[in-house]
């Protein structure tokens, strides 16, 4: 058992969610939200944070990330679980965030997620984004989302990670988990060979340049369901940010493209829960011809006014479910107050305290 074994499998028993590693400082927790010092370990040495952190990985590996100061990977204890790891450099030195990938993927019912996303995989083409800030539950309800393809129909998969997180097993679909740097060389490599594979659900793990966005948004449009994550809080912001990828002289063909291909935008948030544990709060937005109209004519301040009227459709808006969370004392105030996006609205719960 590697030496980091032992702080890694006891982030079970605390219920953590990351484990944070820093020269000159002990390691810690985040247990639902809350960084916490592991209390009796003594603060880390370069020496004693190198012996942690290159026990697991290879040679070549180590390399990378002496000559990159950026290294992802995924990390697994057999039998045990799967983590998400990411190696970087900051002041004092050596920096590590490790984050527990759930053995279990959960379904769309246990995470209690809006009942309209059972409808994003009964889909048979066109774009679905799940959006969020860092550590929203992005990957947990896309898991939760193939899971249900998984079980329900039968189709390949392929899902195009940096670094592969969730293990799927073959159910009734056939899926292939393809890891970037180590089964393809980008994103973007492995989305173009997508329609060679004669893939009919892709997963892309982050489009986070404009030929993957390009990539995902032709795939979509020819016949492929393709699931995609960005980092933004809301469907607006989502829309906006893919537009914004394009160059000033493409974005007229992308906002057709977008418009013709997306079925639907979720984002999400991630609250501590009264009592203990964590709550996603979703906006959901669903593609019609109306949406379609907004966005290949520019008008995206009207999208909320398109998710307040489509409620019958499954549509929601954040602030909304935010302020119904409130309400029912899921949520405090205070930290719907936080993720919201009028704070206007929430100050009230604020001033309650």
């Amino acid at each position: 058992m590697a030496k980091i074994d032992k702080l890694l499998l006891n982030m079970k028993k605390n219920d953590a969610s990351d484990l944070f590693m820093h020269v000159g400082q002990k390691p810690k927790y985040s247990i639902h939200g809350e960084v916490v010092d592991i209390a009796q370990h003594p603060v880390l040495t370069k020496e004693s944070l190198g012996e942690y952190i290159f026990e697991i990985v290879r040679e070549d590996q180590k390399q990378t990330y002496l000559e990159n100061l950026d290294f992802d990977f995924a990390y697994g204890i057999p039998g045990e679980a799967r983590y998400r790891v990411n190696y970087f450099f900051q002041r004092t030195g050596y920096g590590v965030v490790m984050r527990i990938i759930p053995d279990t993927i959960l379904t769309l019912e246990q995470l209690k997620l809006p009942p309209i996303l059972k409808r994003f995989t009964e889909l048979r083409d066109g774009l679905v984004l799940v959006t969020g800030p860092t550590g929203s539950g992005k990957s947990t309800t896309l898991a939760a989302m193939i899971n249900h393809i998984n079980e329900g129909h039968r189709r390949h998969i392929l899902t195009i990670e940096d670094p592969v997180e969730f293990v799927h097993q073959n159910k009734n679909c056939i899926i292939s988990h393809r890891e970037v740097h180590n089964h393809t060389q980008s994103f973007a490599v492995a989305l173009r060979a997508s329609t060679r594979q004669d893939a009919d659900v892709v997963l892309v793990g982050e489009l986070r340049d404009v030929e993957t966005m390009g990539l995902a948004l032709s795939a979509s449009s020819m016949g492929t369901l393709v699931y995609g994550t960005l980092h933004t809080n809301n469907a607006p912001k989502t829309i906006d940010r893919v537009i914004d990828v394009f160059p000033t002289d493409q974005q007229s063909q992308i906002r057709t493209m977008l418009g013709e291909s997306l079925r639907g935008i979720v984002a999400q948030q991630l609250l501590k829960k009264v009592g203990g544990g964590r709550v996603a709060v979703n906006e959901i937005l669903v593609g019609s011809s109306g949406v379609a109209n907004m966005i290949r004519e520019g008008k995206i301040d009207r999208i909320m006014s398109a998710i307040q009227g489509g409620r019958s459709e499954g549509m929601q808006a954040m602030d909304d479910e935010l302020e119904k969370k409130v309400k029912e004392g899921i949520v405090t105030g205070e930290d719907a107050y936080m993720k919201s996006i009028d704070k206007k609205r929430f100050e009230k719960y604020v001033l309650e305290k």
